[in-house]
C-alpha cells in the first residue's frame, strides 16, 4: 500500500515537473501570447531543477529564443533632408523622383505629415515617438542648452524604436545622418550611450553630426572612423551608404531570412552642401529659367493635378525679403538658376539611391511584408543660403556675407568637391509651395509640411491614395508598433517609460475618411511657435530664417489665426475676424509648452554654438591648456580646445629627420582651418580663412636631423573674428613672423577634424595634399590660449 502510494506521488510530482517543463519550452520560442512584451527586456522562462544524473536520459528545454511576433514586418525608414512639400514630382514638384512615385503608386501619399522644423528635433521625435523637447532636443544638438528641453540627453524614461524592436528580436541598422548625438559626446572619449549602437542600431555606418562633405565625408563604421574610398572619381556619400545598406541587409537576410529587421536610411543629402554628381544637375540646365515665381504658380497647378492639394488651395503670400524674380539682374538669375539645377540634380540623385535599395528588398522577396515611410524632408526647404546663396556654408556660421561677384567667380564648381554650396531663399520658398515659409519657421506649415509615402502591400490594401489627416512625426513610432503587432514600453531596464506622445495611423491605412486621431499639435523652434487644434492653427514668426537675430522681444510678437481644415495653404488670415478663437489657441499653445519643457522659450542661434554662451557641458571644461601625443587624429571640433577670438601658442617636441614634411597640428580643411607644419625642413603655418584667403608664415630655416622644440605663437588683437601676428620660434628664437589678416569666429567645419601627425578630411593647405603625414616623430604638443592683450 506504500509503495503504490510512492508510485503514485512520485508520477504526480513528475507531471507537475513535466507540465512546468513543458510551459517553459513553449515559452522558449519567444513567441507565445504569454511573454510580457510591455516590460524589457522580456524575461527569459525559467525551469525547474533536472533530477537526472545522466544527462542522456534526459532531454534539455529548448533554448530561449527571442522572437517577434508571427509574420511581423521588415520596418525601413527613409528620411530625405532639407526638402520642401513642393520640390519631389510626386507632390508636383520639379525633381524628378520616380522611386518615391513608384512607391506612392503601389501605396499612400500623406499630405497632412508635419515634422518639427528643424534637423535633431525631427529626428529624435521621429525615432522614439515623443516630442522634440520631451526627448531635450528643442534645437540642433550643437546648440544645447542648460535648460530642461534642450539639454540634448535623450531621457532614460525614452527609449528609441530601435531598442524597442531589437529587444522584441528585430536585427537593426542605421544608415546616413544621424544628428542626435550631443556634441561632447563625439569623441573617442564618448560615451557611447547616444550613438547609434547606443540607442538600439546593431549597425550603424555614416556621419554623427548635421552635415558632411559628400566627397569627403566623416564616416564612422559603428563608433570607429573609417575611410572610405575618397580616390574613386565616382565617389559619394549617398552612393557609399546605400551600398553598406543593401550589403548589410543581404548579408542578415542570408544567414536569417525569417528574422524581420528594421533600417534608418537617412541621407545627408539633400541638406548643404548641395553636392551633386555633374551628370544629374546637368540634366536640369535651362529648366528653371522661368525662376522661382513662375515655378511655385507651375508646382501648384501640378499639386491639384495630382490630387496632393485641394482644388481650391491658393498660393499663400511670398515673403517681402524675396524678391520678384523679373527684378533680378542677368547676372543673379544665372548664378541662381545654377544654384537650383545642381539642388535638382541632388534631389534626383537621391531618389535613384532609395531605388536602388527598393530593388534589393523586391530581389529578396522582401518588399511586400516591407513597411516603407519614405519622409520627404525632416523640415522645410532652407532658406539658410540667405538672399543669394553662399559657395562656402562656413561663412554663413561665421558672420561673413558672401557677394554676388565672389559667388559668380564658383559658378562653374557648384556641387563639385571645391564648394561647400547653399541656393538662395527663394528657391526654398518655391520648393515648399503652396506655403509661405521655410525651415526653422515651425509657426507655418512651410516649415513643418512634408510629403511622405507608406508602403506596405501585406498590410494595406489601398493603393494610389492620398491620406489628409493630421500627422506628426511622433505618430511614427506607434504605427510601427502596432503593425508589429506589440506594446510601446512600459517598462525598459527597470525604468517606467513615459506614456507614448504620438498617435498611430494604423487606422487611416484603408480609409481615407476616417476621423483625425491627432487632435491637437504645438510646434516651436526659436521663438517661431504655433498650435494646431481640432482644424484651427495658430502661430507667429519670431525671427526670418535667413536672420540671425530677432528684431523683437518674444512679448511683442504678432499672431496669426488660420482655419487649416478650410485653408490648406494658411493664405487667410482671420486673426482679426475671429480674436476669441486666438486667444483660445494661445492658452492652449502655454498649457502644451508647460506640460511638454517647451518653457523658457530660448531664440537665440549661432552665438549657442558657444558652449559657455549656451550652458551646455564642454569635453574641455573650460580648459586653456591641452596636450597631445601622436595618434591623436580625428577629434571633432566640439570636443577640442577652442582656439578661436583668443591668443594662443603651440608648443611642438619633435624629432625629424633632414628635409622632414608633413603636418605636426591641424585643425579643419578646405573650407577654413589652420595648419602648423613642415615641408622640406621649414616649419610654417598657414590659416586658411572660410577658403576665401590664406596666411602663411614660413620659416626660411631648415631644421637639422633631430630633436627639436618648435612653437608657433599667435597674439590675437581682439574682439571676434579679428586677425593677429602670428611667430614661429625655434629653440625660443624667433625664425619667421608675419600678419594674419582675419580669423573664424564661430566654426571651422562641422565635418572636419583636428588632427595630430597628417591632415585628415580636406586639406587645410592644398600645398599638401595627399602628402600630410608627418615625417619625423612628434613627442607631444602643448597648446594654450592666452587672453588678448587689450
Amino acid at each position: 500500500m506504500k509503495s503504490n502510494l510512492l508510485v503514485v506521488l512520485m508520477t504526480a510530482a513528475l507531471c507537475c515537473i513535466w507540465t512546468s517543463s513543458q510551459a517553459a519550452q513553449e515559452q522558449s520560442s519567444g513567441t507565445s501570447a504569454t511573454l510580457d512584451r510591455a516590460t524589457l527586456p522580456i524575461k527569459e522562462p525559467t525551469y525547474p531543477a533536472i533530477t537526472e544524473l545522466d544527462a542522456r536520459k534526459v532531454t534539455a528545454p529548448a533554448r530561449f529564443q527571442l522572437k517577434p511576433p508571427e509574420n511581423a514586418p521588415n520596418i525601413v525608414i527613409v528620411l530625405i533632408d532639407d526638402i520642401g512639400f513642393g520640390h519631389s514630382s510626386a507632390f508636383g514638384g520639379p525633381i524628378h523622383t520616380p522611386t518615391l512615385e513608384k512607391l506612392a503608386a503601389n501605396g499612400l501619399k500623406y499630405n497632412r505629415f508635419h515634422t518639427t522644423a528643424l534637423c535633431s528635433p525631427t529626428r529624435t521625435a521621429l525615432l522614439t515617438g515623443y516630442n522634440h523637447h520631451s526627448n531635450n532636443a528643442g534645437a540642433i544638438m550643437e546648440l544645447a542648452t542648460a535648460f530642461p528641453g534642450n539639454t540634448g540627453i535623450r531621457p532614460q524614461s525614452i527609449t528609441p524604436i530601435a531598442q524597442v524592436l531589437r529587444m522584441n528580436g528585430y536585427s537593426t541598422a542605421a544608415f546616413g545622418k544621424y544628428h542626435e548625438t550631443p556634441p561632447w559626446e563625439g569623441s573617442v572619449s564618448g560615451p557611447y550611450d547616444r550613438w547609434p549602437t547606443g540607442s538600439g542600431f546593431d549597425k550603424f555606418y555614416g556621419f554623427i553630426g548635421g552635415e558632411t562633405n559628400q566627397w569627403h565625408p566623416m564616416v564612422y563604421d559603428g563608433i570607429t572612423r573609417v575611410y572610405p574610398d575618397l580616390n574613386n572619381p565616382k565617389y559619394h556619400f549617398t552612393n557609399d551608404m546605400t551600398d553598406q545598406a543593401i550589403g548589410w541587409m543581404n548579408t542578415q537576410q542570408s544567414l536569417t531570412p525569417d528574422k524581420p529587421f528594421f533600417m534608418y536610411f537617412a541621407t545627408g543629402a539633400t541638406h548643404a552642401p548641395h553636392h551633386a554628381p555633374k551628370a544629374y544637375s546637368d540634366k536640369y540646365k535651362g529648366k528653371f529659367s522661368q525662376g522661382w515665381d513662375k515655378l511655385r504658380e507651375e508646382t501648384l497647378a501640378r499639386q491639384k493635378q495630382l490630387g496632393v492639394v485641394p482644388q481650391n488651395t491658393v498660393l499663400a503670400h511670398k515673403p517681402t525679403d524675396i524678391k520678384d524674380w523679373d527684378k533680378l539682374s542677368a547676372d543673379e538669375k544665372r548664378l541662381f538658376e545654377r544654384q537650383m539645377e545642381v539642388f535638382a540634380g541632388f534631389g534626383e540623385h537621391t531618389d535613384a539611391q532609395v531605388g536602388r535599395l527598393v530593388d534589393a528588398l523586391s530581389a529578396r522577396g522582401k518588399l511586400d511584408n516591407t513597411l516603407i515611410f519614405y519622409i520627404v524632408g525632416d523640415n522645410g526647404s532652407s532658406a539658410e543660403g540667405g538672399m543669394i546663396g553662399m559657395y562656402n556654408e562656413s561663412t554663413i556660421f561665421n558672420g561673413v556675407p558672401e557677394t554676388l561677384a565672389m559667388q559668380l567667380k564658383k559658378i562653374s564648381e557648384l556641387g563639385t568637391e571645391h564648394t561647400y554650396n547653399h541656393f538662395a531663399a527663394g528657391w526654398a520658398v518655391a520648393g515648399n509651395t503652396p506655403f509661405t515659409w521655410t525651415k526653422q519657421v515651425a509657426s507655418n506649415f512651410g516649415g513643418t509640411r512634408n510629403g511622405m509615402v507608406v508602403h506596405w502591400p501585406a498590410g494595406i490594401k489601398a493603393k494610389n491614395e492620398v491620406r489628409s489627416q493630421f500627422h506628426h512625426v511622433i505618430d511614427i513610432a506607434p504605427t510601427i508598433y502596432a503593425a508589429v503587432g506589440i506594446p510601446a514600453p512600459r517598462s525598459v531596464d527597470g525604468i517606467e517609460q513615459r506614456p507614448m506622445e504620438g498617435a498611430g495611423m494604423n487606422y487611416s491605412f484603408d480609409n481615407a475618411n476616417a476621423p483625425d486621431t491627432h487632435k491637437t499639435q504645438y510646434f516651436e523652434m526659436f521663438g517661431n511657435r504655433a498650435i494646431y487644434h481640432e482644424g484651427w492653427f495658430a502661430g507667429t514668426v519670431h525671427r526670418l530664417p535667413w536672420v540671425t537675430k530677432p528684431d523683437h522681444a518674444l512679448v511683442d510678437d504678432v499672431w496669426e489665426l488660420y482655419n487649416v481644415n478650410d485653408d490648406f495653404s494658411q493664405a487667410n488670415n482671420l486673426v482679426d475676424k475671429n480674436p476669441e478663437k486666438l486667444a483660445e489657441l494661445q492658452k492652449r499653445f502655454m498649457d502644451e509648452a508647460l506640460k511638454y519643457n517647451v518653457l523658457p522659450i530660448d531664440d537665440r542661434s549661432i552665438e549657442r554654438f558657444d558652449p559657455k554662451i549656451a550652458g551646455r557641458p564642454d569635453l574641455m571644461n573650460g580648459k586653456t591648456s591641452l596636450t597631445l601625443y601622436e595618434g591623436a587624429k580625428g577629434i571633432p571640433e566640439n570636443a577640442f580646445i577652442n582656439i578661436k577670438n583668443t591668443s594662443l601658442s603651440i608648443d611642438a617636441e619633435v624629432e625629424v629627420p633632414g628635409n622632414a614634411s608633413g603636418v605636426m597640428l591641424c585643425q579643419g580643411g578646405d573650407f577654413g582651418g589652420w595648419t602648423f607644419y613642415m615641408k622640406d625642413g621649414k616649419p610654417a603655418y598657414t590659416y586658411n580663412w572660410l577658403g576665401l584667403e590664406q596666411f602663411t608664415i614660413s620659416s626660411k630655416q631648415k631644421l637639422t636631423a633631430g630633436k627639436h622644440n618648435l612653437k608657433f605663437a599667435f597674439a590675437y588683437d581682439g574682439g571676434r573674428g579679428a586677425g593677429g601676428t602670428g611667430t614661429i620660434l625655434l629653440e625660443g628664437k624667433k625664425i619667421a613672423e608675419g600678419k594674419i589678416g582675419k580669423t573664424h569666429s564661430n566654426a571651422f567645419g562641422i565635418d572636419e577634424t583636428a588632427d595630430v601627425g597628417e591632415d585628415q578630411n580636406t586639406p587645410v593647405n592644398p600645398a599638401y595634399k595627399g602628402k600630410s603625414q608627418f615625417t619625423g616623430k612628434i613627442n607631444k604638443i602643448t597648446l594654450e590660449t592666452f587672453p588678448a592683450k587689450k
